[in-house]
């Protein structure tokens, strides 16, 4: 039961702050990037946030499948895709 409301509680903290920040796409957009311009931008922020989101799953002692999940969903949010 602890390991249900432990999953609970983490899927919330990642829901909350990818909330808060602005994703990748809607940057670009903001920006009104397009062609090599955006390309390179969305290579770099999903880049960044692939990183981000690794150490956030080291941070949490994420490891094996549930580590895998877990940043693919992180970078998935923060691309906005």
């Amino acid at each position: 039961m602890k390991a249900v409301i432990v999953a609970a509680l983490l899927s919330l903290a990642g829901f909350s702050a990818s909330a808060q920040t602005a994703t990748c796409k809607s940057q670009a957009d903001e920006k009104k990037l397009a062609g090599a311009a955006l390309k390179s931008f969305m290579t770099k922020c999903e880049r960044d946030a692939k990183a981000a989101c690794d150490t956030s799953a080291k941070e949490k002692k994420l490891a094996g499948a549930a580590k895998t999940s877990f940043t693919k969903k992180c970078v998935s949010d923060a691309a906005g895709a």
